[in-house]
């Protein structure tokens, strides 16, 4: 249901979205993996976002409320629910994002932020100790 509503939004504006209520999805993933650009030095990040907790690229907070996956015998695809505040000192936190982001297509609803782009890679049931992956 949700991914019919955001594609009657694809022509225009999206506006933003409620979080989902916790707990609503027993097939919930425990951690999203992200990519980052950060434009200034063309550098692409990927990181790993716990549901729940918050984490930062560059002057992004970026807290991930939930991140869900199709079964193995459907198309494969990831959605993720972000909420992206920009964090500048002495300044309150602008929300910049907040919405449903698809791994398969993230133009659909993307970040617009002139330094950086953030877009959604997976979904896990659990984290890897590996950390941050930079290219």
């Amino acid at each position: 249901m949700i991914v019919l509503g955001l594609i009657a939004f694809a022509g225009g504006p999206v506006f933003a979205q409620a979080a989902p209520e916790p707990g609503s999805n027993p097939n919930l993933n425990k951690t999203a993996i992200l990519q980052g650009l950060d434009k200034v030095t063309a550098r692409i990040s990927t990181f790993e976002a716990p549901v729940g907790v918050k984490v930062r690229f560059g002057t992004l907070e970026i807290v991930v409320r939930d991140c869900r996956k199709r079964p193995p015998e459907e198309p494969p695809e990831s959605f993720v629910f972000l909420e992206i505040d920009e964090m500048r000192r002495g300044e309150n936190s602008k929300r910049l994002f907040s919405g449903w982001m698809f791994a398969s297509s993230p133009a659909l609803s993307a970040l617009e932020h002139p330094v950086y782009d953030v877009w959604a890679v997976d979904c896990r049931n659990s984290s890897n100790s590996s950390g941050d992956k930079s290219r």
